[in-house]
């Protein structure tokens, strides 16, 4: 139905379908709209387990101490956020990842950088940085507290080491696949080598690093709950642990739901910044 036919039939309410139809098929409408769908995905694991568990508790498929009411967690949360408990702990670990993943993905993008952008360096470089990264991060762990102990030393380089990998993978992989279209329009103009970095390859190289610094940041969260399961006494992880031991089984839930919601607004928190970083790129949609 065209503009004029909707007037014509509807009268004055015609104004807000024509209003919706213009926002719905202009660009900043289809951003509105991909973020709706993304957002309507979000909540559709939510919106299938909540009724299955709360329905789970009442008919007692499962013992209350080893899945405990929807009502138990909510209560055991409100008071863990209240005494202060919970901010404790989640500053004891987002400390641990901060300092292990600046340090790490400092690192990989220094590496990374030097790997992408010289095809010699990349030669010495890679063999070694291969061999390392096929170890896990977790396999450091037990030379690394005959080295360090089991002191905040430890928990930051085995964090440093789990995001310095994917940051080195992706940024090296990024610059050396930056277009040629893009290097030939920087030599035409005739930019000198720093003037190419900053301009054409950096910009370039933008999306894969920020690909690379995500899967660090998601690696040094998983190896932060992993450290801390093994040697600390504060922190989330310590939290599971806890809570596992003396069968709170709330408590483990408390931990694990804050542990993603953390995760998951650090991951957007650099979506956020890389978008800002593609603002040049036409073709971006989200």
């Amino acid at each position: 139905m065209t503009d004029a036919a909707i007037r014509t039939s509807a009268g004055p309410r015609a104004s807000w379908h024509l209003a919706l139809r213009r926002i719905v098929s202009g660009s900043a409408g289809q951003a509105v709209l991909w973020r709706l769908a993304a957002f309507g995905w979000l909540l559709v694991l939510p919106a299938v387990a909540l009724p299955i568990w709360i329905i789970g508790t009442d008919r007692g498929w499962l013992a209350e101490q080893i899945l405990p009411r929807p009502g138990d967690v909510l209560h055991t949360l409100r008071d863990m956020v209240v005494s202060g408990e919970l901010a404790q702990h989640a500053g004891y670990s987002l400390r641990r990842v901060a300092y292990g993943f600046v340090v790490g993905a400092g690192a990989g993008l220094v590496v990374g950088s030097a790997m992408g952008l010289s095809r010699r360096v990349d030669e010495y470089v890679r063999p070694l940085f291969t061999a390392i990264a096929q170890v896990p991060a977790l396999a450091w762990i037990p030379l690394a507290m005959l080295l360090l102990g089991i002191g905040e030393g430890l928990k930051i380089v085995v964090i440093a080491k789990a995001a310095f990998v994917p940051v080195v993978m992706n940024t090296s992989a990024g610059i050396a696949n930056v277009p040629k279209a893009f290097v030939e329009v920087g030599e035409t103009f005739r930019f000198t080598p720093l003037q190419m970095l900053r301009h054409i390859v950096l910009p370039g190289a933008v999306p894969p690093i920020f690909t690379g610094l995500r899967y660090g940041l998601t690696h040094a969260w998983i190896a932060l709950v992993s450290v801390e399961l093994l040697a600390s006494s504060e922190g989330l992880g310590y939290l599971l642990v806890w809570g596992r031991q003396m069968f709170w089984l709330d408590t483990v839930l408390v931990a694990m739901i804050v542990i993603g919601v953390i995760g998951f607004v650090s991951d957007k928190a650099l979506a956020i910044v890389e978008a800002r970083l593609q603002r040049w790129r036409i073709d971006r949609v989200r």
